[in-house]
């Protein structure tokens, strides 16, 4: 029976955990230093404490402080942590993960450079193994999917990237169900591009519900022209960016799109977007949410930066991005919301 160790006991990581199990693998959830309360929880009970079904019979629960028995005889790790968690898997849970074994990652993110480079986190981890001689297989998930709708089993499609087509099908084998369907891709950074571009234009299509319901009342019918036409403007900056990284593979944009799609419907980000569109700065949305972490503030304020560095080496232009540029003035500068519709417009002028 092949062995597989969750690191990051987060809803997505342990949300990973049921097709995991369910495929006949021995599956460990390991809690980062943050998650020791979820864990408790899970050995107590056999769910976890945001998830409305118990985890699948057989479940092993660890405590960071015993993560190295965890991994002991492991055959595949996933990587469970938050965006946040970026730096603490790098410098302490890469290091110990045996040599040789494949890694799957389930975080989402970009990290700019001066220059106005994107970078993808299984980029800056695998420097990270460079830099300490190891070799591991780095494998990525991206796509369109929730974690409580994987754990409800409804019907989820994503893609596993990386450069190690081995690992990309031993995990496809371990993971793959009948409800969750892989397709795996050598393309990285478009897979990871995508899919962590969509957290910022989610916000920014959020912010239109906010904005209908400051309007017209926060029990008013939901508005879907709005929030169709920042859909529309969403998709066409974020092919702008893939192409600027050298991503601007359809397929890529289609996997983004069906990603920005699930996002806009429920989680973190749809509730700081509404909460901006009623009208509260920044602040006093993040007090609204306090404990809640908001990743897709992380990423529009990066890629943001990257635009306007790119911009000065004559690369890009900001204009072209109107929407994404309009939600770091409201994050970074509180700037009133103010969708910039005519900046929209494309075709013949």
């Amino acid at each position: 029976m092949p062995v597989i160790t969750i690191v990051g006991s987060g809803m997505m990581g342990s949300a990973l955990a049921f097709p995991a199990r369910e495929n006949g693998n021995e599956v460990r959830l390991v809690g980062t230093p943050l998650d020791r309360e979820i864990i408790d929880a899970c050995i107590a009970t056999g769910r976890h404490p945001k998830f409305d079904r118990d985890f699948p019979a057989g479940l092993k629960y660890y405590q960071i402080e015993d993560l190295n028995e965890a991994l002991s005889g492991a055959d595949a790790v996933i990587g469970g942590v938050s965006s946040f968690g970026v730096e603490w898997f790098g410098e302490k849970v890469l290091p110990v993960i045996p040599e040789g074994l494949p890694v799957l990652t389930v975080t989402k993110g970009l990290m700019d450079l001066p220059d106005g480079t994107l970078v993808t986190y299984p980029h800056i981890w695998q420097e990270k193994l460079d830099s300490l001689g190891k070799k591991l297989s780095l494998c990525a998930v991206g796509g369109p999917c929730t974690s409580y709708e994987l754990v409800a089993h409804d019907q989820t499609e994503v893609t596993f990237c990386g450069k190690d087509g081995e690992a990309l099908r031993y995990f496809k084998k371990l993971m793959a169900t009948d409800y969750y369907h892989v397709s795996l891709s050598y393309d990285v950074v478009g897979v990871e591009s995508a899919v962590a571009l969509k957290n910022g234009y989610a916000l920014a299509i959020a912010l239109t519900v906010g904005l209908n319901q400051k309007a017209f009342g926060i029990d008013s019918p939901l508005h879907f022209n709005s929030q169709a036409a920042v859909f529309g403007q969403s998709v066409r900056e974020m092919q702008k960016l893939l192409d600027y990284q050298g991503a601007g593979d359809l397929n890529n944009l289609a996997l983004g799109a069906g990603d920005l799609y699930v996002t806009v419907y429920g989680g973190r980000t749809r509730l700081i977007g509404v909460l901006l569109g009623r009208g509260l700065d920044i602040d006093r949305a993040k007090e609204e949410l306090s404990g809640v972490t908001l990743e897709s503030l992380v990423v529009a304020e990066r890629v943001a930066r990257a635009i306007r560095a790119a911009s000065a080496r004559g690369v890009l232009d900001p204009a072209d991005f109107p929407l994404l540029m309009h939600v770091d003035d409201i994050l970074t500068k509180k700037a009133p919301v103010d969708i910039p519709w005519e900046a929209f417009t494309y075709g013949i002028n």
